[in-house]
């Protein structure tokens, strides 16, 4: 009786070579048995099947553990561990482009035969090119090798139902097998005497006791786990560059301290931040598909409000910069040049710093103190600063001869207009101006009737601080739909609930003197009702004038927020402005112009990422040295691929993540609001919120993989994974059961 035993994986055929092989004996009136070793393993893991024929009835139905013969169907499975238990003398078969002559030492008890079979598969079309079918090449091979004619190995293919393809690889595996038909003698064994005097019995894995070697399962793999760090959402679109899963993650775990010392590295201003984004990462969540997005704006504020750090500064530079304007960009700068070690001057025009963060964003969304507070963090690196210190031409040229470098960001100062044929009256004021005055509690609109012309935050902004300075009634134009409106989809809601109507689709046309005696004048705006034809150049579809549609609104004041562009007369005619653009004619020093002066980007995280890239464009020219503009998410746990990709949520495994509802935080109640500037929005009480962070693309050390490792070959030390190959089977559960997409399964 001959018995064959065959090794392969799963999808390959090694059940069917068993039954070509039986077959062709079969057929031939030998009785034969063909079975497969069938378990719950996956396409591509290690499988083994048998075959046996002879002349008598075959009564064994055993497995076979000492096989005449051994075929081997893949070639990473090749070691001197698959000839266990093989007969001296027998053959083994080989699926590899090496010769049998390679293999002399590992089989050296055996015959040795070598086809390559995967190939010759892949030249026949037979499976794919990744996975090729090669059981049929093998078959002839095997004739070959044990001297079955190939005309009783094709009436066998033919029995099967093989045709084609599959005959022309047995014939060319046929005539292509090379044969070692030479095996060397066994060597004799060695004596053994069990040693005396010992402490101990041995082991029955002792090696000493000659016990035969524990199976390295790795080499049945096909795959590997390997780990990968792709792009958080929020992280990229993040104007001020935030490492948004960093601070998450550190929050998560009650690290409020860390959490705050990562939003340093990029923004001076979480706390400012943390009240007056309009958080784009929020919009982009991939919890929205869940329950809804993670309240990064919230955390990012208890951050802020609640962390301790001590910043660290390099060590002082003889190089000083100047930097015109002290609004987020500016301050921004400031704050990033300072740490690295630069003497930094800020000139500012109004008597105190701030910019747009002191006078216009009222004090309702952001305090005061909260403003003082973090450019006092600024203040203590040692920056200087000159008030009522206005920069024109001469000045800029004057500061960048005195300067290594100056960064001018002065914002969008050119207010836009509108023609409503009375701008000059004092009822119509721009919504800048009106917000500084409200800032200085130098204006009353005690019982009027005020129409703000906007759609922005700092329309939303003025709407609701003439609610609070007791108008009689407030109301929005916006030429627009409430999608297209710019402002914070929360200013708008909040807006709306204190009271401020909002007329959309109206665009405003005249403005009408309407004096009737009495302590106010009373003013008629006729407006007209719009809709909405194709895009503008701004992506937007551009309101149309529907005719004979104009009606009157009465009013004691016109408040005009529509925009700011930026003021350029500070520069020589003819200068081109835009980030990351040295401008030319003003001596040799590097001269940039930064935040909403350069960008148009209009928001307070848009000037911070806008600062902190000018002073690493600053650092650049004046060191040599390269700084990162963005935080990219700790890549410091023993990431192997670092994919420079975002992930989305069709990426991450979404069902595996239990749902949890957000925490907003409490809020003055509506009633209170327009009584009052206090603040809105109480804050996040804990840090839990951030518990809801998916923690997109990252590890955060979940353990999913450790708890659901079959096998146990996944092993967590400190913060690293560490898988052992020598037993990894690759089976991938691993790479399933991760609910964030950090671990991939790597082919071989």
């Amino acid at each position: 009786m001959i018995e064959i035993r065959i090794h392969g994986r799963g999808g390959q055929g090694g059940v069917t070579l068993a039954k070509l092989i039986a077959t062709s004996r079969f057929l031939t009136g030998q009785s034969v048995q063909a079975f497969g070793l069938y378990a719950a393993e996956r396409s591509g893991a290690p499988v083994q099947a048998f075959c046996r024929y002879a002349d008598e009835p075959i009564t064994n139905r055993n497995l076979i553990y000492e096989p005449d013969h051994i075929i081997v169907l893949d070639p990473t499975l090749i070691s001197a561990q698959i000839s266990a238990g093989l007969k001296a003398g027998g053959w083994i078969l080989l699926n590899t482009t090496q010769a049998p002559e390679e293999f002399a030492n590992d089989f050296s008890h055996s015959r040795i035969a070598t086809v390559d079979a995967t190939t010759i598969a892949r030249n026949n079309d037979l499976g794919t090119r990744s996975v090729p079918i090669v059981n049929t090449a093998l078959a002839g091979a095997a004739g070959k090798m044990l001297g079955i004619p190939l005309t009783e190995i094709v009436a066998a293919l033919e029995h099967l139902g093989f045709k084609g393809t599959n005959i022309t690889a047995a014939e060319r595996a046929f005539g292509e097998v090379r044969l070692l038909d030479s095996p060397r003698e066994p060597a004799p064994l060695e004596d053994f005497t069990l040693p005396t005097n010992t402490a101990r019995g041995h082991s029955i894995l002792d090696s000493a006791s000659m016990a035969p070697p524990a199976i390295e399962t790795g080499q049945w793999a096909t795959e590997q786990p390997r780990r990968q760090q792709m792009i958080p959402p929020c992280n990229h679109i993040c104007p001020a560059g935030n490492n948004v899963q960093g601070f998450l993650d550190a929050l998560a775990r009650d690290k409020t301290d860390e959490a705050l010392e990562i939003l340093l590295r990029s923004t001076p201003f979480p706390s400012i931040c943390g009240r007056a984004c309009p958080a784009p990462c929020m919009d982009n969540c991939n919890r929205i598909e869940i329950d809804g997005a993670v309240n990064v704006r919230q955390l990012e504020r208890f951050a802020g409000d609640n962390g301790k750090v001590t910043l660290e500064r390099r060590g002082a530079r003889d190089e000083e910069v100047a930097i015109v304007g002290s609004g987020p960009a500016g301050l921004t700068a400031a704050y990033h040049l300072a740490r690295l070690g630069y003497g930094v001057t800020v000139f500012e025009s109004a008597p105190e710093i701030g910019g747009l963060l002191r006078a216009g964003i009222p004090e309702f969304r952001l305090p005061d103190d909260v403003v003082d507070r973090e450019i006092d963090r600024i203040l203590d690196l040692g920056v200087a600063v000159r008030t009522n210190h206005p920069v024109n031409r001469p000045a800029l040229l004057e500061l960048a001869g005195n300067h290594d470098a100056v960064l001018v960001a002065t914002g969008q100062q050119a207010l836009r207009d509108l023609q409503l044929g009375m701008n000059g009256v004092d009822a119509v004021v721009q919504g800048i101006d009106f917000l500084d005055h409200v800032h200085h509690q130098n204006v009353r609109v005690d019982g009027e009737d005020v129409v703000v012309i906007g759609g922005g935050n700092t329309a939303m902004d003025a709407a609701r601080s003439a609610l609070r300075l007791g108008a009689e009634s407030v109301r929005v134009v916006y030429r627009r739909t409430r999608d297209e409106m710019p402002a914070i989809r929360e200013e708008i809601e909040e807006a709306l609930e204190e009271g401020v109507v909002i007329d959309y689709l109206t665009q405003p046309v005249t403005l009408h003197d309407e004096a009737t005696g009495g302590i106010r004048r009373h003013y008629t705006l006729t407006c007209r009702r719009m809709e909405l034809g194709e895009p503008d150049a701004s992506g937007r579809r551009a309101p149309q004038e529907i005719p004979a549609s104009d009606f009157d609104l009465a009013c004691h004041r016109i408040v005009l927020a529509l925009g700011q562009s930026p003021d350029l007369s500070v520069f020589p005619e003819g200068t081109e402005v835009r980030e990351g653009t040295q401008l030319l004619g003003l001596l040799e020093t590097p001269v940039f112009a930064i935040g909403d002066l350069a960008t148009r980007e209009g928001t307070v995280a848009a000037a911070i990422g806008s600062g902190r890239r000018s002073a690493a464009r600053i650092h650049t020219v004046l060191s040599g040295e390269s700084l990162p503009i963005t935080e990219h998410a700790d890549a410091s746990r023993d990431v192997e691929i670092w994919k420079d990709e975002v992930i989305h949520a069709d990426a991450m495994k979404l069902h595996l993540f239990e749902r949890q509802a957000g925490t907003e935080g409490e809020s003055l109640p509506v009633s209170k609001r327009r009584s009052t500037f206090d603040e809105v929005h109480m804050g996040l009480e804990t840090p839990a919120e951030a518990a809801r962070c998916l923690s997109c693309g990252v590890c955060n050390e979940c353990d999913h993989c450790v708890t659901y490792c079959p096998e146990g070959m996944l092993k967590r030390v400190g913060h690293r994974l560490e898988f052992d190959y020598t037993y990894c089977k690759g089976c991938g559960v691993c790479a399933a059961e991760c609910p964030r997409n950090v671990i991939v399964m790597s082919h071989l």
